[in-house]
């Protein structure tokens, strides 16, 4: 779905003279030094540049396919798609242009100002929520948010959000491992699949030896249900 070559050739675009081939080979330690400079994760997640090299490098990758294609199983074609914590906007960019209709989620920060370009330069149309100033919009048949649980502080308050925004929600839960960025938290990974777990699992797996990617109903779940759903992963 996400053609790497067209990342890249989109990012250069967009900075013209500004692009730096160096600075997208060592995407992480500029986000290690941005970091740093900054001094405040908060001010960092709403001003960082450098998060355009580094989730354009992790985009190229193809790390998240498997993600895209269990939406793709999930909800058919024309489904409402609610991208949280969209950054650039890759896997929303894709689902779009694979027939979805999609409306991106984050902080207004250099990263969406480059989907907005992105999306006018596809000749696309998608609304962006600012989440500094708008609650997660309502009525969405699923939401998702990949490679973002891991970065906030209260996973939970996050997920309670989803739940009421879409149907279906699936996230990712990534367990930590060394080489990771400084403000990745440890995620109770446990404690979520449990949470999960009560409500109806419609799928779950283990991606790339330690990305447990978890899709379920928001509605609340019967006991019968919730039974089927704890040995669904289980197994």
């Amino acid at each position: 779905m996400i053609d790497p070559d067209r990342e890249v050739a989109e990012l250069r675009a967009y900075l013209g003279d500004a692009y730096d081939e160096g600075k997208l080979q060592r995407h992480q330690a500029e986000i290690e030094e941005e970091l740093a400079r900054t001094g405040d994760e908060q001010r960092f997640y709403r001003t960082s540049e450098a998060y355009l090299y580094d989730l354009t490098a992790f985009a190229t990758w193809g790390v998240k396919q498997p993600y895209l294609d269990t939406i793709t199983e999930l909800v058919a074609e024309g489904a409402r798609l609610l991208d949280v914590g969209c950054g650039i906007g890759s896997d929303g960019l894709a689902l779009i242009e694979a027939g979805y209709a999609v409306t991106f989620a984050d902080f207004d920060n250099p990263s969406t100002r480059y989907l907005r370009w992105r999306l006018e330069h596809r000749g696309l149309a998608a609304a962006i929520v600012d989440l500094d100033e708008q609650p997660l919009p309502a009525g969405q048949d699923l939401a998702y948010a990949f490679d973002v649980i891991e970065h906030v502080d209260e996973p939970t308050d996050l997920l309670d959000r989803m739940e009421a925004s879409a149907t279906t929600v699936v996230v990712n839960l990534l367990e930590p491992a060394a080489g990771d960025p400084s403000h990745h938290r440890d995620l109770p990974i446990p404690d979520l699949v449990a949470r999960a777990a009560r409500h109806r699992v419609r799928a779950y797996a283990v991606h790339h030896g330690r990305s447990h990617l978890v899709a379920y109903d928001s509605a609340p779940a019967g006991a019968l249900t919730r039974l089927r759903s704890r040995a669904r992963v289980r197994a």
